[in-house]
């Protein structure tokens, strides 16, 4: 990834997240004989979505960058992630219902 290219300008308002100020993109292609798992990845987020891209940037939140499957782990609980796929596991975080005043315990009301 050491050059940019331009974004599609119909495209720039479906993936800001990857478009530069001046409209450019640090792009990368996936090919399916290179890495089949990835480009399966994007394929199905791209049947569902109509969008054949995702944002891949570096894995860390002040530290280095996550290596191993701990490390991943540990970022995701420490940030506001909402997901992390770590080999062939998807973990996410599930909405939390917030307890009604009825049901606080004796003395929490």
């Amino acid at each position: 990834m050491q050059q940019v290219y331009p974004v599609r300008e119909e495209k720039r308002d479906e993936i800001p997240a990857v478009t530069h100020v001046d409209g450019t993109g640090r792009l990368q292609a996936v090919g399916k004989d290179r890495n089949p798992a990835y480009h399966r990845l994007i394929s199905a987020f791209a049947e569902k979505t109509g969008t054949p891209v995702v944002l891949n940037t570096s894995f860390n939140e002040n530290e280095p960058i996550v290596e191993f499957p701990r490390q991943a782990l540990d970022c995701f609980f420490r940030t506001g992630m909402d997901a992390v796929v770590v080999k062939n596991t998807l973990v996410q975080r599930q909405p939390v219902k917030q307890a009604a005043p009825e049901d606080a315990a004796p003395g929490e009301k």
